[in-house]
């Protein structure tokens, strides 16, 4: 045991958490939730990178790092017209997709031959709302929010991981030091707030559907590629089950599916957690204890966060997904013949409609799929 292997893991779990709570937050108000529900969401999914992380860590004796779906809260902060109890019936339906997806093999094999550049286009319309959302908190407060920017771009040079969390701290700092918050809310303990789903077909198209494909191809994937780019072989259809299951338990209280993380494994997997590659499964014990940590005290950051100011909400959220956004939007550009369509599927996704009740990613997955289909079959003839 090393003092660094508790460091990298209490590390990873503050820049996981404290870097997306501010799109839980948006999440949970485009859904109209109360302050409880979306206190319970915070808590259930913490409960559920606790049980995930350690129990793959433990049983596999490798750095399995868990976290919730950043680009699935995304699309859930981008949709509009959907309540509560439909999103988590959405999560549920999404928990046993992944479940199944880990169970039956040719479930995977059909999602895989989903197009990387339509995959991510969908994702880059996503997040792009996020970064417009952010842009437009500079004529709202700019003595407020140009400081917290020129901030995010400094330390950006030396530690990108911790940009976001200086922005979130220092925004909380100087949120109560110019008075912009009036007071501060007392400390309390979390609690779980049981929440019926509802199993609305427009819901279950215009979110469950979006959520498991991004989860998938956005999250899973480039989990399970850190793991191997640090000399693992990570047992993909155990760690798909068993986010799956986890995810099933504790969608009820509002939590967002979970699935494998990237960033927050990459701070696991290093040689900097431990020179020997076979101890740093070890993190996982301690990414799960500091997690456990955020679900008892869930309730109080809530709080929090409902007393700052809005700006900083919208600006912390929106520099928490630049970097996807231009990896989503390269992946997306990659292939020369794919490109219109992942055009397609971006602009239709970035406008937000809704048709019959469905929301955009579900028509621009659809339109991307078409047009790559014309081009396919124009080079076929």
């Amino acid at each position: 045991m090393r003092f660094s292997v508790i460091a990298s893991a209490v590390v990873a779990a503050i820049v996981g958490f404290g870097g997306t709570l501010a799109l839980i937050i948006a999440a949970a108000n485009a859904l109209g939730a109360t302050q409880a529900q979306t206190a319970s969401w915070v808590t259930a999914s913490c409960l559920a990178m606790v049980a995930a992380t350690g129990y793959l860590s433990w049983r596999y004796k490798m750095p399995i790092i868990s976290a919730w779906s950043t680009p699935g809260l995304a699309l859930i902060g981008s949709s509009i017209g959907f309540t509560m109890p439909q999103a988590v019936g959405a999560f549920i339906v999404t928990a046993i997709a992944i479940i199944l997806t880990g169970l039956i093999k040719p479930i995977s094999t059909f999602v895989s031959k989903i197009p990387a550049s339509i995959a991510s286009g969908m994702l880059a319309g996503v997040l792009f709302a996020f970064l417009i959302g952010a842009a437009r908190t500079v004529p709202i407060d700019p003595l407020f929010v140009l400081p917290l920017v020129l901030l995010f771009f400094v330390i950006r040079l030396f530690n990108p991981a911790m940009a976001v969390l200086a922005v979130l701290f220092g925004g909380v700092i100087f949120a109560f030091a110019t008075g912009r918050v009036a007071s501060v809310p007392a400390i309390e303990l979390s609690t779980l707030n049981l929440i019926m789903p509802v199993f609305d077909m427009h819901a279950m198209i215009g979110l469950a559907l979006p959520l498991y494909l991004v989860t998938m191809a956005s999250q899973n994937l480039p989990g399970f590629a850190v793991l191997r780019a640090a000399g693992y072989e990570p047992p993909t259809a155990s760690a798909l089950q068993v986010t799956g299951l986890v995810s099933l338990f504790s969608a009820p209280f509002g939590a967002i599916t979970s699935n494998m993380a990237a960033i927050s494994a990459a701070i696991c997997t290093g040689p900097d957690a431990h020179p020997d590659p076979a101890k740093r499964w070890l993190t996982g014990p301690f990414y799960a204890l500091s997690y456990l940590v955020f679900a008892i005290f869930g309730a109080s950051l809530v709080a929090l966060f409902a007393v700052l100011p809005a700006p900083l909400i919208a600006l912390v959220a929106g520099l928490a997904l630049i970097g996807a956004f231009v990896n989503a939007l390269a992946l997306s550009l990659k292939i020369e013949e794919e490109r219109l369509a992942a055009i397609v599927t971006f602009a239709v996704t970035a406008s937000g409609i809704t048709i019959a009740g469905i929301g955009a990613a579900f028509w621009a997955l659809v339109a991307g799929l078409l047009v790559a289909g014309l081009e396919h079959a124009k080079k076929r003839s």
